[in-house]
């Protein structure tokens, strides 16, 4: 349970000022794995974030997009060419599809009842694209007919607003947290991926932000391969959090390049990392380096990405001890 005689704040109130570069009574720790990664387990689910927020005192939750990896859409099946995605049509908003993570998001929320912050993980178009094809598929189309390619990430993209929308007006999720991805510097060259990417991503997140004033911004380094990361370096959200190992920006000059923002991480998400590995006074060692470089205001401590599911629970704790002493 949260140490009440050593905090002052409720979650909501700690996560809130450190999105906004306010005193916090100490920093927040929030990290998150996969429950079910290919498959969506209903309630079961819905019970692992609760339980695992409780079981770690988190300061907020992130909720998993477990088994909604893979874009359903029956159209893609019908591309045969690369102008067949101007066939491209949505899903709609009472595809279950939508419908299933706008009340997985919805189960949390109410399990919390306020306690803290709820964000839930939305992929970019692109990254539902190859998810739902290949990435050898989609890179060949992009080669023969970018404008089919591109229409059909403004498609997606309307099924992403609509998932969203029920994100925050209906299940009362606080924001999203956007994954964006396929900025690699061997697919991309940084003009390339502003005019063929960055239009569709851009327009989702400026939804969302009309929609609420605290999203996350993930620059995800998921295969770890190096990304241009000055592409996303405009986009407006109120955090951010990138693979810190993989992009080689630590947060202290990652805050600087991203314009003052909060930013979320610090560990190194991998089975060889501190977080999983180290023992007890490593990882409040590096918890303290950590804030030592990035300072404790705009600060959420976390990780570059998803840990390991069978991580030893007890490890968040010593990040939380650290983080109490401080």
């Amino acid at each position: 349970m949260e140490n009440k005689t050593a905090n002052t704040m409720t979650k909501r109130e700690r996560v809130l000022n450190a999105f906004n570069n306010r005193q916090v009574d100490h920093v927040p720790e929030a990290f998150w794995y996969h429950f079910s990664p290919d498959e969506d387990l209903g309630q079961e689910t819905i019970d692992a974030h609760i339980n695992l927020y409780r079981e770690a005192d988190f300061d907020l939750i992130k909720v998993m997009c477990d088994g909604y990896f893979n874009y359903p859409n029956p159209g893609i099946s019908q591309i045969k060419e690369a102008h067949d995605w101007f066939n491209l049509k949505p899903l709609g908003a009472d595809h279950p599809f939508i419908r299933n993570q706008i009340m997985r998001a919805k189960g949390v929320v109410d399990g919390v009842k306020g306690e803290c912050c709820v964000f839930y993980n939305v992929f970019c178009p692109m990254s539902l694209m190859r998810f739902g094809t290949s990435e050898e598929l989609l890179m060949k189309h992009l080669r023969e007919d970018e404008a089919a390619v591109c229409h059909a990430f403004k498609v997606i993209g309307e099924d992403i607003k609509a998932l969203i929308k029920g994100l925050i007006e209906e299940a009362g999720c606080d924001g999203i947290y956007y994954c964006v991805q396929n900025a690699e510097e061997f697919r991309f060259t940084a003009e390339e991926y502003r005019r063929i990417v960055t239009p569709a991503e851009l327009d989702i997140l400026e939804y969302a932000n009309k929609l609420s004033d605290n999203n996350i911004l993930h620059c995800c380094g998921w295969a770890g391969d190096k990304n241009r990361i000055e592409v996303w370096k405009d986009y407006p959200s109120k955090a951010v959090n990138w693979a810190v190992y993989v992009e080689k920006l630590s947060l202290g000059e990652g805050k600087k390049f991203f314009g003052g923002r909060c930013v979320l991480g610090g560990f190194d998400n991998t089975k060889s990392g501190v977080l999983y590995s180290g023992t007890k006074e490593e990882v409040k060692a590096e918890t303290r380096r950590i804030i030592e470089e990035a300072g404790k205001t705009g600060l959420i401590v976390g990780a570059d990405c998803t840990v390991p599911a069978d991580i030893a629970h007890e490890r968040f704790g010593w990040v939380k001890e650290a983080l109490l002493e401080i």
